[in-house]
C-alpha cells in the first residue's frame, strides 16, 4: 500500500494545491518556461512525503482553516523540489528519478533561477501569515534560507573529506533532510491549534525519522540496482560525498587506503572495485544498525503521543521509513 493510501490522504488534492501555487501567480504566465519547468518538476514523481507529514501533524489539533493546512503542505513540497534542483547542480547529477535533471535540460543558470524562484515563492506565500500567533509558519521560509543551505554547503565543503566525523555527518543530515521533515509535522500541528508540547514532540519524532531516512538513502545508494536508482550504484562516492557507509568502511584498516585514494581525478573503472569492497564489508550492517537506533528513538516518542488517535499515523510513517527497500 502506498503511503498516502495508508494515511488516507488524497494525493490528488495535495498535487492540486501544489500546482495552484504556480497557477495563481500573476507574475508568471502559465505558458512561460519558468512555469512549465516548475510544473514539469512537480509532475516528475516523488511520494510527497513532506506535505503528507504536514497533514499528519494537523491531525494532532483541530484545524479551523483546512485550506491553510493544504497551502502549508504545498509550500513544503515546493521547498523540497527547489532543494533537489540545487542538489543536482551541486552534485553535477545528470539524472533525477531516472530522467534528465533540470540543469541538463535547461542549463545550469536557468535551473538555478527556477530553484531560486520556488524558494522565494514560498517566502511570499508564508508572508500572508503575519499574525503573531502564526509566526510558526516562518519556520518553513527560514528553512529555505538557513538549514537547507547550510546542509548543502556542508556537503560541498566536505567533498572527498575522509576525515569527516560521524557526528558531522549526522549534523549535515539534520540540516539537509531531517529538519524540514520535523518542521512539517510541527507546523501542521501548530496550524491546527495543537499545544507547544505536542508540536515539539512531533518535531523530535520527525527529526529522528528524517535522520534515519537519510541514512537509509545512503545505504540504498550501495545496495539498489542502477536501474532502480536511476544512476550508477555508489554514485555518492563517485561524486565525492562521504556518506555513513563510507565512514564505517574507513574504520577497516584494509579498506581505508583504497577509499582514500578516490579523488576527483579517479576514473570510474578504478572506483568500481572500491564500491564492491564497501558492499562486501560490514559497513552497511553498521550503517543500518545506526539507522534502526534512530527509528527506535522515534518509536519511543510515539508512546508519549498515544492519547491522540493520530498517533497511529506516526506508526504508519515509522513502518514506511523503516521498511524501505534495502
Amino acid at each position: 500500500m502506498k503511503l498516502d493510501e495508508a494515511l488516507d490522504i488524497s494525493l490528488r488534492a495535495v498535487d492540486r494545491e501544489i500546482q495552484n501555487i504556480v497557477k495563481y501567480d500573476s507574475d508568471v504566465p502559465r505558458s512561460s518556461m519558468l512555469a512549465q519547468s516548475i510544473i514539469g518538476q512537480l509532475r516528475s514523481g516523488g511520494k510527497r512525503i513532506r506535505p503528507l507529514m504536514v497533514i499528519v501533524g494537523s491531525r494532532f489539533g483541530k484545524p479551523q482553516d483546512k485550506r491553510k493546512i493544504w497551502q502549508l503542505a504545498a509550500a513544503a513540497e515546493f521547498i523540497h523540489a527547489a532543494s533537489l534542483i540545487h542538489d543536482d547542480i551541486i552534485d553535477n547529477s545528470p539524472l533525477r528519478r531516472g530522467q534528465p535533471a533540470l540543469h541538463v535540460t535547461l542549463g545550469v543558470n536557468e535551473a538555478l533561477h527556477v530553484g531560486n524562484y520556488m524558494s522565494a515563492r514560498v517566502v511570499e506565500l508564508i508572508s500572508t501569515y503575519s499574525a503573531e500567533r502564526e509566526r510558526y509558519a516562518y519556520d518553513l521560509s527560514s528553512l529555505v534560507t538557513t538549514q537547507l543551505c547550510i546542509g548543502e554547503y556542508q556537503q560541498l565543503t566536505h567533498l572527498y573529506d575522509y576525515d569527516v566525523t560521524i557526528e558531522e555527518y549526522i549534523e549535515k543530515s539534520k540540516n539537509k533532510t531531517a529538519q524540514l521533515m520535523a518542521a512539517c509535522l510541527r507546523i501542521g500541528a501548530l496550524a491546527a491549534g495543537a499545544d507547544d508540547v505536542t508540536a515539539d514532540l512531533l518535531y523530535s519524532f520527525g527529526e529522528k525519522l528524517g535522520i534515519s531516512f537519510q541514512i537509509r538513502d545512503d545505504i540504498l545508494d550501495f545496495t539498489q540496482s542502477s536501474e532502480k536508482l536511476g544512476k550508477p550504484a555508489g554514485s555518492d562516492l563517485r561524486h565525492g560525498q562521504v556518506t555513513l557507509p563510507v565512514l564505517f568502511a574507513l574504520q577497516n584498516e584494509a579498506l581505508a587506503p583504497m577509499i582514500r585514494d578516490v579523488s576527483t581525478d579517479t576514473p570510474p573503472h578504478l572506483i568500481d572495485p572500491v564500491i564492491t569492497a564497501i558492499q562486501q564489508s560490514d559497513a552497511l550492517d553498521k550503517t543500518e544498525q545506526l539507522s534502526n537506533r534512530y527509528l527506535d528513538e522515534a518509536a519511543a516518542l510515539i508512546d508519549q503521543l498515544s492519547e491522540y488517535p493520530a498517533h497511529k499515523d506516526l506508526r504508519v510513517l515509522l513502518h514506511y521509513f523503516g521498511g524501505r527497500d534495502r
